[in-house]
């Protein structure tokens, strides 16, 4: 049986979390309902046992007092936040108040339906538990929207747990997952989110080893090989811009590097050069590149191509998100197209070549760790 590729691929893409698009008027009739659930009961279970639970409360006074609970499990904070945030230009102020209208509107959602699994988690960090409900309960949302019909998922009502035990009567020995108010959409045309390209989040083999061209390619350094690596730092991006941007900060910390400095300019910015200083005890070998900036957007990114502006033999990206609490702090190296000496050897030596490669990636990975340990500790420390 063959599938509708760009039917699936629309579905997986743009079902989304509707929570301002929910209509609270019209009825979700209850066979609907259930078809979805024994849809999403195809799903694997953990020991293919069967210990899924779901709730579909209709009741208007059961859905009050669940909403009250939500909102002081939260949703007032959420409302609270949205409105402070109201017209800043916050990067956030949509999903903030997107949250905040099903919070004031959640009683209103025409079908409340809560995920539950029998079992409670035993605290040692392992989903066991939850790996039997999570593929289902979004599974429910996939054909929810393959019908017109929308939900959100939330877990904000955890906090209040106990509470909605209580009114629902769910016995003791049962876990609450997911809660999803359903209703059908006003309108079926979403859109699919900004997501990072795959790319730059999949790893090949080893932790942050990245490619950039997948498929068939002339050879390993064709295929834009790469290392990745990320920290979270406790400091806002534009201390940790600072640092980052900084050429002589930014790679102090490795082992490799000896130096920087501006060929034509008086710090980062697109079109600027640069000259770094380089060593290698390993292989008794100094050299010095000239860098091109290539990206500079603070606090956000700052990139620079190696020996070429548009044929480099490296891409180097530092990129800053803004994150709960702090910053994380990315910094990114495709290899290539240009062959550096990594790929000399690995020309002159093709039986070698994936080792050679590996190695290579090896010691960015490490130099680039105690780079952004630096960067961390100094923006943490106030140095």
């Amino acid at each position: 049986m063959s599938f509708d590729l760009e039917q699936t691929d629309e579905l997986l893409s743009t079902t989304r979390a509707v929570r301002r698009r929910l209509d609270l008027e019209r009825d979700v009739p209850d066979d609907l309902l259930l078809r979805c659930i024994e849809l999403a009961e195809q799903a694997p279970s953990g020991g293919d046992i069967s210990s899924r639970r779901w709730l579909v409360i209709r009741d208007p006074e059961t859905k009050k007092q669940l909403a009250d609970l939500y909102r002081a499990a939260g949703g007032n904070g959420v409302m609270e936040r949205a409105e402070q945030h109201r017209g800043t230009g916050h990067p956030k102020q949509g999903v903030l108040e997107s949250a905040a209208h099903l919070a004031a509107n959640l009683e209103r959602v025409p079908v409340l339906v809560l995920a539950t699994v029998w079992g409670v988690h035993d605290g040692s960090g392992r989903p066991g538990l939850f790996d039997s409900v999570i593929q289902a309960a979004w599974s429910f949302c996939l054909a929810l929207r393959a019908r017109g019909l929308g939900s959100a998922w939330t877990t904000l009502h955890l906090g209040k747990a106990k509470e909605f035990a209580e009114i629902l009567g769910i016995p003791d020995g049962v876990t609450q997952v997911v809660l999803l108010p359903v209703a059908w959409t006003i309108g079926t045309e979403f859109k699919p989110a900004s997501r990072r390209p795959a790319s730059e989040i999949v790893w090949f083999d080893r932790w942050g080893y990245t490619k950039e061209t997948l498929g068939d390619v002339e050879s390993l350094i064709a295929a834009g090989p790469g290392v990745t690596v990320e920290i979270d730092i406790a400091a806002p991006p534009e201390r940790v811009w600072e640092l980052a941007s900084d050429i002589n900060i930014s790679a102090r910390f490795s082992s490799e590097f000896q130096g920087a400095e501006w060929i034509d300019a008086d710090g980062p910015r697109e079109g600027a050069s640069f000259i770094g200083k380089n060593k290698r005890t390993d292989v008794n070998r100094e050299w010095e590149t000239t860098s091109y900036v290539v990206a500079c957007d603070p606090p956000r990114v700052f990139a620079w191509n190696v020996n070429d502006r548009d044929e480099p033999s490296a891409q180097w990206r530092f990129e800053l998100e803004k994150i709960p609490g702090g910053t994380r702090l990315r910094q990114r190296l495709i290899i290539g197209p240009r062959l550096s000496a990594t790929g000399h050897a690995m020309k002159d030596n093709p039986d070698r070549a994936q080792q050679i490669l590996a190695s290579r990636q090896e010691q960015h990975r490490g130099n680039m760790a105690l780079n952004l340990q630096g960067i961390k500790s100094l923006a943490e420390n106030g140095a």
